[in-house]
């Protein structure tokens, strides 16, 4: 029998998930009528997109990405609160997790989610087998292997502590929804992770854009998951692939300056976005809205730059990098700034902190509010690559990749590192984690970063992050609050599920 000869499978159900969880019908990730479902090709592409789409969620403020991106970025040291709000991702920040936070269980449910639409696929493709279902078949593997990466660092503990005794989270490679698994271990879902990616690399045929999955794309994560593994080598060997594929270039230095701004489709660099076009505009609710407020009145504008960030960032006025930090300047009525009795600027403040904008989510094509989030991009290989050969003992490797970043941000000479100048650092390693935290602030990977290799987050600035008269808020990497608690209503549901501490 022939795949098309296949009756479909699960149709109905599968469409009522996709329509549920999001507007199948955007686009890039637009889907297809209910006939076209999964007993022909274009109706599993079809499915492929809704999955994609999901990630993008609907109207409103909860939805997967944005949640994704809060909840990984906001417990680290490069944002700075200047409130209290209602909104859960005030405990994402603040550490005061609870078992019913809403950013929580929007993550959880829209995870798997997307988890399910992609076994639905995979298990109507089944073994059958041609360039464009192995190719639908992978993208929907790479699917499934990134939502449990991302689920099992927010639920599970850092693969470096106790792997094969921590739980992590339900392994779903099934489509029966009344099957209720308990969490497997965080090892146990690393080598499901990798078996997935594995298969979904050798898959994958189309060089497709980066709003979609393709081989390199798993090469990516597979690069970043071994990383975290402390998998050195094999951390290398995949970052060395996407590398040397010929299909990503790190941007100038100019370019570089407006990288975020940019579709992601037409930048060289990125690896893999979420695309976001103008009919998906979340607009308060887009991840950008708490980083940034406009002129217009766009945004919410209460998460800042920290001043720790700030301070590391400031070292060299020449970085690049200060083109992602805005600060808010008081103005004059002809639109000059303000000066102190010094000369110095006047900054705006909000609650009394001083306004740092960020716009890494912002002005894509020129809206304020639109952004297509970047998952995966080509100087991340470059540091993935640096930060194994540090542990390694690589020390040249690592610090000539090191610097291959600076290069691109625009520094030079003395700016740069060699192995007899580590400018004050104790190690090759501390330089490589600094030089991660500036390139990838506030893309969400800071607070993995700092617990995996085992640091203490020193949160030493003002923010609502400290309770009145404390000076710092620090956290320890084996703490119960480094990860989220499962959610509640999923625990009542699943008998099986055993919470976080």
């Amino acid at each position: 029998m022939t795949f098309l000869d296949r009756k479909p499978i699960a149709v109905f159900g599968l469409l009522l998930m996709l329509l549920a969880g999001c507007d199948i019908s955007t686009t890039p990730y637009d889907g297809k009528s209910n006939e076209e479902a999964l007993e022909t090709v274009q109706g599993l592409e079809a499915a492929t997109r809704g999955n994609y789409q999901i990630f993008v969620g609907g109207s409103g403020y909860y939805y997967y990405t944005k949640h994704l991106f809060y909840m990984n970025e906001f417990p680290g040291d490069n944002v700075s609160l200047s409130g209290t709000t209602t909104d859960p991702l005030f405990y994402a920040y603040n550490y005061g997790h609870s078992p019913n936070m809403g950013n929580v269980e929007t993550l959880w449910r829209d995870g798997y989610a997307i988890i399910q639409g992609a076994n639905r696929v995979i298990e109507a493709i089944g073994e059958e087998s041609s360039d464009k279902l192995d190719q639908i078949k992978g993208e929907n593997l790479f699917l499934r292997a990134l939502v449990h990466f991302q689920l099992v660092n927010n639920f599970g503990r850092p693969y470096t502590q106790n792997p094969e005794q921590n739980l992590g989270i339900p392994i779903v490679d099934f489509t029966d929804i009344q099957e209720r698994p308990g969490r497997a271990t965080v090892a146990e879902v690393y080598d499901f992770i990798v078996k997935d990616l594995e298969q979904a690399a050798s898959l994958m045929n189309e060089d497709k854009n980066s709003s979609y999955a393709s081989t390199e794309v798993a090469y990516a994560l597979l690069s970043r998951v071994h990383l975290y593994m402390e998998n050195n080598e094999q951390a290398i060997e995949y970052a060395n692939r996407v590398i040397n594929s010929g299909r990503y270039e790190l941007v100038d230095t100019q370019t570089y300056r407006e990288y975020f701004t940019l579709p992601n489709e037409n930048n060289p660099e990125t690896i893999f976005a979420i695309k976001h076009t103008k009919e998906n505009d979340h607009g308060f609710g887009n991840i950008g809205s708490m980083y940034l407020r406009s002129d217009d009145g766009v945004g919410w504008g209460e998460m800042y730059a920290s001043k720790s960030y700030r301070d590391v960032l400031g070292r060299y006025e020449e970085d690049a990098r200060h083109a992602f930090i805005e600060p808010q300047y008081v103005r004059n009525e002809d639109g000059s700034i303000q000066k102190d009795e010094n000369g110095d600027p006047v900054l705006e403040e909000r609650n009394g902190y001083p306004k740092y904008y960020v716009n890494k989510f912002s002005y894509q094509e020129g809206i304020v509010s639109l952004s297509s989030p970047v998952i995966l991009r080509l100087a991340e290989m470059y540091l993935n690559r640096a930060e194994a050969n540090a542990k390694l003992g690589n020390d040249q490797q690592a610090i000539d990749d090191v610097n291959t970043i600076r290069k691109r941000a625009g520094l030079s000479g003395n700016q740069l590192y060699s192995v007899g100048d580590l400018k004050n650092h104790d190690s090759i390693m501390d330089v490589v984690m600094e030089e991660r935290r500036l390139e990838f602030a506030f893309e969400g990977q800071r607070k993995f970063d700092v617990f995996r290799n085992g640091r203490t987050m020193q949160r030493d600035y003002p923010g609502t992050h400290l309770s009145t008269g404390e000076a710092a808020q620090v956290i320890q990497p084996d703490e119960p609050r480094v990860v989220f608690y499962i959610p509640e209503n999923e625990i009542e549901l699943n008998g099986s599920l055993e919470q976080n501490p």
